[in-house]
């Protein structure tokens, strides 16, 4: 398949899965649902770095997650585009710190964001 990649092809052909598969019609929308969905995927990705799976296997999952997060956007009809933008300029400016010898950019308590 060689569409090319942008958001709003990828949420128009997920938009159109749900609605070939009546989704917000039989339940497939209901965001209870969608959660444990995506509690499952994250199980999955889980299991492939967990047991050494293959990178392509890892893509797969993390597309189904992808998927999962699209369609919550349609579900819920919120605009998932501008969120991560809003978002990733909110997490730029955050300090980031070691911790356990890893990397966290975080909202930690007592800076000036988590205090707004």
């Amino acid at each position: 398949m060689s569409k090319q990649d942008s958001f709003s092809e990828m949420l128009d052909e997920v938009r159109v899965f749900h609605e070939k598969h009546q989704f917000s019609q039989t339940g497939g929308e209901d965001m209870a649902y969608r959660v444990a969905l995506m509690a499952e995927e994250l199980g999955e990705i889980s299991a492939c770095v967990t047991k050494g799976k293959p990178t392509e296997m890892l893509a797969e999952e993390c597309a189904d997650l992808m998927i999962l997060l699209l369609g919550n956007a349609i579900s819920k009809d919120f605009d998932l585009n501008q969120a991560f933008w809003g978002k990733m300029e909110k997490i730029s400016k955050r300090n980031s710190r070691m911790i356990d010898g890893r990397i966290r950019v975080s909202n930690f308590e007592g800076s000036d964001e988590a205090n707004q």
